[in-house]
Order: structure tokens, then C-alpha cells, then sequence
């Protein structure tokens, strides 16, 4: 895939998953505020209907006093009668109505002991409302016959009631409000709305006075402007300020518990999109990577191989002219070159083929108690020449009582091979190699120590993975495939051993290997 498209499909598919979460956090802040909205409109009906219910019991209270007391008077100190009346005449029939609409108003002073104030008298207005037809008819004889029928009379309480609690709030203004309500009726008025209206809280309440708390409040109650509400009682009364408060102290509790079912299950359905996105975008850079390495490889293998065999073609062809069959040292020599390169192309196959069957586990590893120490000097005789070619040194540093290990010798000594090839091939001079070994109390450390180009910190982090090379303009300036040290880390895990590696650029590399020693 190209790079640029790579990093675009990439960018686009963050792009998106952050407007997802994004939508998903709006979507909980927009919802609690809903719910926070949709609390406080609940409990302001509520109140209302708690004042409201207050005012009404208390208004009862006096009404059927009052209402007893008017039935038992006979003669009102002042009576009116208002009529409304209109005519509608038949000539057909010869009958002529009257309809009227007529109210009663009585007055009646009262003693002002009955509703224990500080005036003389009381004055109270009673009204009726009486509605009459009356049929008028003239026969053929010339008599005329009336009938008058009452079609409705009946007390007006609406009036008389809204007339009564004008005057029960100017009775009433001079009580105190702990004589008119008691916190009892307000907690059981407050808890039967609320059930209601299906909100189970906690709540303390207490009623103010001109912005003064009075008696009547619960016994928990604490103003706190966040959670308070509040509600005029007796609005018909302006002189006393009576209000009501209300404290929910588990407002945030109530309102958070009613989203957090689909929150939670939004934060979770969104925490998986995220993990199997990260994942997808680990999976896709891996097989990105993996598809490079083995270009690489591919690469670099195709040059390994070339080499061996245009040297076996150019030997082959050589052995056909007449005069090197017939010089039996040209022949030695040509059919020793054809032995040395395909030993190597074996060689290679042979790494290939032991990476494979270490990924399978099909690698069977036989250990016995070696010297470490000992499996370390016969790999040192196996790249002693090509130092000496050019001109370099190994240089064994044991510090190391005791060496003995539990191993599989040719598998380890192959490791001990190719560090030193590696700290050969990564030497752009004379490579100078120092090999130190060093007792942890039930652990021997060998360390690998050259003085070649060296490595950053990134690739230190990936010189273990299979096919992994450093990059350095062209691939082929260091002869290999990436496989030797993701060999030496495998087999080091099947010798239940450590190797890590310390390395700054331009100034080498030290690689250490800690192995579990026996007795």
C-alpha cells in the first residue's frame, strides 16, 4: 500500500473514531442535563402542589367553621337582590316567557371571636344565585295562566370561596406560622408528591420568613444554594414572605443513577471500538512492517544466493576447458570453491529452516552439563581466521569461578557464532572484540563487547524480531538476512536464559547473556 494513502486511511479512520467519542460524551452531557432539567421541573410541581395543599387544608379549616356558623343565622344584617331579567314572546302560540338570573347577596357581621382576631367584627357576604322562567299564556276566552318554575338555586362558592380566602389571609397574617402548619404535615406532603411522581430522594426542608428561617423545619435542613428549592406559601399574604425550602442533598446521585445504565453501556460499546481499533491499526502496521522485512529479505537473500552461484557457474565453466582437467591443482581448486559455496547457500538455508522449526517448537534440544567457558572457545576457533584477515583481535576476559551450565552444545556454540559474526560484520575497521564472563550468585554473565558501529535505542528495541535489519542507505552493505539474532534469542528462551543488549552509536555494542549455572 502506498505510504501517503496508508497515512491518510489512518488519519481518517482517527478523525472518525474521535467524532464518535466525542458524540458519545455529548450525547452524556446533553442527557444528564436533560434529566437535571427534568428534575427540577418535577420537583417544582411539587412544591407547588405541597403550598398549594397547605393553603387549602387551612382555608378548610375556616370554611367549615364559617360555613356552620352562616347556616344557623336566620336574618342577615343586609340583604340585595340583583335581577337580570329578559321577555320572549310567541304569537303563534300566544305564550310569552320571562327568564331571570338573579343573585342573593346577604351580609352578616359576625362576632370576632369566632375566628380569634384582634378586631371587633367579622364581615361576611353570602351569596345565591337564583335562575327562574316564567310562562305566560292567553287562551281563546281571553284568561291568561302564569307558571313560574325556579330551574336552578344554589350557593355560589366559587365567589363566596375566593372572597373567603381573601379574608382568611388577613385573619390569618398576625398568626404565627408554627400555629398554621406543623413540619410534620410538610415531610408527609413532600413524600406522598414524590412518590407520586415516581422520585425516591432524601430530602430536609424548613420554611423562611423574609429570608429568616422559622420553626417549622426539619431537623437536618442546611441551606445550600446548589440544591435548594423553594416556593411562596400563603401567596395571598404579602406581609410575612412565607417560603419554602426544600434541600435534595442526593440531587446528583438521583439524576446520574438515571442515565448511568446507557451510559455505562455506551462507555463500554465505545471503549471496544477504541481497543479493536488500536488493534486493527497494531495488526496493519505489523503486516506493514513485515511486508517490508521480507521484501528486505527477499532482497537480500536473492543477493546471498547470487554470488555462490555465479562463482559455482564460473567454476563449472572453468572445469570444461581442456586445460584445467588436465591440471589436477586448478581442478583441486575449482571443485574447492564449488564445496565452500554451496556449503554457504546450505548454511543459509539452514538458518531459514532452524527459525522455522523453532516457531513450530519441532526443534528437539538435547542439554547436558557443558562449560560454558569451553563452548565459548571453540566458537571463537570458527571466526578466528577472518579476524586475523583483517587484522583484528578476540580477547577473553573470565572472571568467572564457576561456568557450568545445562545446554545443547552446538546450539549454543552457534549462538556464541554468530554474535562474533555479527560484532565482525558491524566493525567497519579492524573488528576488536572482548569477550568478559562474570558470577551472579547462582548465574554466570558473558558479555560480548566490539567496538563497531553501534546501534540506536530504537533498533536495540527490534534487533530480536525475525527478518529485522537496520536500515542504513543500502541494504546490502552488511551481508545477512536478519535471522541470526531472532535464532539467538530463540534459543536462548529454550535454555531458560536472558541476552539484552547495551549499544550507542558510533562507539559499539555489548551484548549480555546471563545463564542459570548447576552444580
Amino acid at each position: 500500500m502506498n505510504k501517503k494513502l496508508f497515512v491518510l486511511l489512518i488519519a481518517l479512520m482517527s478523525l472518525s473514531l474521535l467524532g464518535i467519542v466525542f458524540v458519545q460524551g455529548y450525547w452524556i452531557s446533553n442527557a444528564y442535563q436533560t434529566k437535571t432539567d427534568q428534575f427540577t421541573i418535577n420537583v417544582k410541581q411539587v412544591l407547588l402542589s405541597v403550598a398549594k395543599e397547605i393553603q387549602l387544608r387551612e382555608n378548610e379549616a375556616y370554611y367549615q367553621v364559617y360555613s356552620a356558623y352562616i347556616d344557623s343565622i336566620q336574618v342577615p344584617d343586609n340583604a340585595i337582590f340583583t335581577e337580570l331579567a329578559y321577555r320572549i314572546q310567541n304569537k303563534a302560540t300566544n305564550e310569552t316567557y320571562i327568564f331571570t338570573d338573579g343573585i342573593l347577596e346577604q351580609d352578616y357581621k359576625l362576632s370576632s371571636g369566632l375566628m380569634n382576631t384582634d378586631t371587633d367584627s367579622i364581615q361576611f357576604t353570602k351569596l345565591t344565585n337564583r335562575k327562574t322562567k316564567t310562562k305566560i299564556s292567553k287562551s281563546i276566552d281571553g284568561t291568561t295562566t302564569t307558571e313560574t318554575r325556579v330551574e336552578s338555586f344554589s350557593r355560589m362558592k366559587d365567589y363566596e370561596r375566593k372572597q373567603f380566602e381573601d379574608f382568611v389571609g388577613n385573619v390569618t397574617a398576625l398568626t404565627p406560622i408554627y400555629k398554621r402548619v406543623d413540619a410534620a404535615q410538610i415531610d408527609e406532603l413532600i413524600t406522598k408528591e414524590l412518590r407520586e411522581r415516581g422520585l425516591n430522594s432524601k430530602f430536609e426542608f424548613a420554611v423562611y420568613s423574609n429570608n429568616l428561617e422559622t420553626k417549622v423545619r426539619s431537623k437536618d435542613f442546611k441551606y445550600v444554594e446548589k440544591s435548594n428549592y423553594n416556593v411562596p406559601l400563603f401567596v395571598n399574604e404579602d406581609k410575612n414572605g412565607y417560603e419554602l425550602y426544600v434541600n435534595f442533598s442526593e440531587k446528583e446521585k438521583l439524576v446520574l443513577n438515571s442515565i448511568l445504565g446507557m451510559a455505562i453501556l455506551s462507555l463500554v460499546f465505545t471503549s471496544v471500538i477504541i481497543l479493536a481499533y488500536s488493534s486493527a491499526i497494531s495488526q496493519i502496521y505489523k503486516q506493514r512492517q513485515i511486508s517490508q522485512i521480507k521484501t528486505d529479505f527477499i532482497n537480500n537473500m536473492t543477493h546471498e544466493f547470487k554470488t555462490p552461484i555465479a562463482t559455482i557457474n564460473l567454476a563449472l565453466d572453468s572445469l570444461k576447458n581442456p586445460k584445467v582437467k588436465d591440471n589436477k591443482e586448478f581442478l583441486d581448486r575449482y571443485l574447492g570453491m564449488i564445496r565452500d559455496e554451496n556449503k554457504r547457500m546450505h548454511a543459509q538455508v539452514e538458518n531459514v529452516l532452524r527459525i522455522s522449526k523453532l516457531e513450530k517448537n519441532e526443534l528437539d534440544l538435547p542439554k547436558e552439563r557443558f562449560d560454558l567457558q569451553e563452548i565459548v572457545e571453540d566458537a571463537i576457533s570458527h571466526v578466528s581466521l577472518i579476524v586475523e584477515d583483517r587484522g583484528g583481535y578476540i580477547k577473553t576476559h573470565y572472571g568467572a569461578l564457576k561456568s557450568t551450565v545445562l545446554a545443547n552444545e552446538s546450539h549454543l556454540s552457534n549462538v556464541i557464532v554468530n554474535l562474533l559474526d555479527n560484532a565482525i560484520k558491524y566493525s567497519e575497521d579492524e573488528p576488536k572484540i572482548d569477550i568478559y564472563s562474570e558470577n551472579v550468585k547462582n548465574s554466570i554473565i558473558l558479555k560480548i563487547r566490539d567496538q563497531g558501529m553501534g546501534m540506536t535505542k530504537q533498533v536495540q528495541k527490534k534487533i530480536f524480531e525475525k527478518f529485522y535489519r537496520e536500515h542504513s542507505g543500502d541494504i546490502h552493505n552488511v551481508k545477512g538476512h536478519g535471522l541470526g539474532l531472532a535464532y539467538v534469542k530463540r534459543i536462548l528462551d529454550d535454555h531458560d536464559a536472558e541476552i539484552y543488549v547495551e549499544s550507542e552509536k558510533g562507539k559499539g555494542s555489548t551484548f549480555i547473556i546471563k545463564l542459570h549455572l548447576i552444580s
